[in-house]
């Protein structure tokens, strides 16, 4: 495991992943807003979740690179294709499995069977997170293939 490697572009994937994210909210792509869903699990002050949801996405995007760099070592490769097919796995990993599963670990969300109560609000993401727009699945996909081509193209098999 070259862990430089993973450390360096690892952090370089989860900035732009972070980033895609947010612009695709910035441009209306989508209503997802990823770090303040993620930091209202753990804080109820709306204003800090914001910073709190943006370092636990960055870390977890950090981390995961770890899980791409033991795929590119068990095949002896890296390349930026192969990163691409993992990100667009992952990608779809994310909206059909965490998305769904979101309101049940969530304390702040409300879910599909249960509307919204004084302590949960927010929106639940619905099937592939389409609650928040039609082209939210698009946006996530897409940012998870930039993840994943990063991952792919800058990681060094030892």
């Amino acid at each position: 495991m070259n862990w430089g490697s993973v450390a360096l572009w690892g952090f370089v994937g989860a900035l732009v992943l972070t980033t895609t994210m947010a612009g695709s909210q910035w441009l209306g792509l989508t209503r997802m807003n990823i770090p303040f869903l993620l930091g209202t699990i753990f804080t109820a002050d709306r204003d800090r979740a914001r910073l709190v949801g943006d370092l636990f996405h960055f870390a977890n995007g950090w981390a995961i690179a770890f899980f791409y760099a033991l795929m590119f070592q068990s095949w002896h490769q890296a390349t930026w294709w192969l990163g691409v097919i993992i990100g667009f796995v992952h990608g779809l990993f994310v909206l059909l499995v965490v998305m769904p599963v979101l309101p049940s670990v969530h304390p702040r969300m409300a879910s599909e069977q249960r509307g919204p109560t004084p302590t949960r609000q927010l929106e639940p993401p619905g099937f592939a997170a389409l609650h928040y727009g039609r082209r939210t699945p698009i946006s996530v996909i897409l940012a998870h293939l930039a993840y994943g081509a990063i991952q792919g193209a800058f990681y060094q098999v030892v």
